[in-house]
């Protein structure tokens, strides 16, 4: 499976990352598992995901050997071990985000995997799942996640971890952060670039922490 490149996934993946990494300079591998309480699509989701499997024809996508490989196969269903109060979840293994584009556009990384927990994998495909539906006074839905970054080199781990309301509704603060940043010069290169090499992944991250909540563990 594959997710098109939506911003509180693109975003949100590769900050975790770069900031995990820390003072690293390379590593041997990065895991990226999101753990979705549910999966109600967008319209636009949909739309974007119909014209993804179009230009896949029916293949998957993985990032492995540094260079990215079409496969034909069934992605693995595993057992991925979240921090509390999520626990261990049952995730589709191979569930290919844009993490596996932006992480080692920038980060020496040769094998980067992506994993969605089984619910909101089937949820987000299914037909008849109904659209979020606001569930607070911000307009959010009920749903809860939690994104969990682990990268290793040798025998070493660094691990990330944001918890939050609402994934979706992560987006306009991302992109508000990021706009604020590129306006007011607070950036590390220019022309395209993905949010962790553009910017101070952990201060950026901190800086949304009215709508995330984060563990860093360098």
């Amino acid at each position: 499976m594959i997710v098109p490149a939506m911003a509180f996934y693109g975003g949100l993946g590769d900050l975790l990352a770069t900031a995990a990494m820390g003072d690293w300079t390379a590593a041997d591998e990065a895991h990226i598992a999101y753990g979705l309480s549910s999966w109600h699509p967008t319209a636009g989701t949909r739309a974007a995901g119909a014209v993804s499997r179009q230009r896949r024809d029916g293949r998957r996508v993985r990032y492995t050997n540094g260079r990215l490989e079409y496969r034909h196969d069934d992605p693995p269903t595993l057992e991925w071990l979240f921090p509390d109060p999520m626990g261990p979840r049952a995730v589709i293994g191979e569930f290919t985000m844009a993490d596996v584009v932006t992480v080692p556009s920038h980060l020496s990384i040769p094998e980067v995997r992506t994993y969605m927990t089984v619910e909101a994998a089937r949820e987000v495909v299914a037909p008849d799942t109904p659209a979020p539906a606001a569930a607070d006074e911000w307009g959010r839905s009920d749903q809860t996640f939690l994104v969990d970054v682990v990268v290793r080199s040798g025998g070493s781990e660094r691990r990330a971890v944001a918890r939050g309301q609402d994934i979706y509704a992560v987006t306009a603060p991302l992109v508000v952060e990021a706009v604020d940043r590129i306006l007011t010069g607070r950036t590390r290169t220019v022309g395209v670039a993905s949010a962790g090499e553009i910017f101070d992944a952990p201060d950026f991250l901190r800086a949304l922490s009215s709508h995330i909540s984060l563990d860093l563990r360098p």
